[in-house]
């Protein structure tokens, strides 16, 4: 029942998709459902929840570590990660950027601004331990790429990841020949 709520919701949406539809592709009885959830908005987080521990632990966070030695690897890694979703037949676009967009009631928005931020920390943590002068900021652009490469393809721009990994390599490039802050010692001198 919670997968195939994670599957209507990742196709269709939300707001599109309605409990009948989900307890009739379930082959489930609604009260099974209303055991389980008591509502349609508990549901939702209960999906968003899923798409967390399936999409930003196990996939993107888990391979980008897999994927690279260093920091500045594992960030370029998200978007190799991300060229080959897009490609995939039934890329369905980022659910917790969908739900953030569609959804107006509380619970459901702060669910996906927090879920958003655990990537935001994970992208932190990362820009920090590359030496990034402005960990914080650059974690932020980096997530601004993601979704900015996440958009495009849905637009229909299959090259996104691949433009947004040279943006990135940019931006990471800057960062490295960036001087020193000024309330930051200059090493060996």
């Amino acid at each position: 029942m919670l997968s195939t709520a994670y599957n209507l919701f990742c196709r269709q949406g939300v707001q599109a998709t309605g409990i009948d539809r989900i307890v009739a592709e379930a082959g489930v009885a609604k009260m099974t459902l209303y055991r389980h959830f008591r509502s349609k908005e508990e549901l939702v987080l209960a999906v968003l929840d899923l798409r967390e521990e399936l999409w930003s632990n196990r996939w993107l966070i888990a391979e980008a570590k897999r994927r690279g030695d260093t920091p500045r690897e594992q960030l370029l890694a998200i978007f190799d990660l991300f060229d080959g979703w897009f490609h995939q037949p039934d890329y369905e676009g980022c659910l917790l950027n969908n739900v953030l967009l569609e959804s107006r009631e509380r619970p459901i928005r702060a669910a996906c601004i927090a879920k958003r931020q655990n990537v935001l920390a994970f992208l932190r943590s990362l820009t920090d331990a590359a030496g990034a002068r402005d960990p914080d900021s650059l974690a932020r652009q980096w997530q601004l790429l993601m979704t900015g490469a996440m958009v495009e393809v849905a637009g229909g721009d299959l090259g996104a990841a691949r433009r947004a990994h040279a943006m990135g390599a940019l931006l990471l490039e800057q960062e490295q020949r960036a001087p020193l802050a000024k309330d930051q010692p200059a090493v060996g001198g």
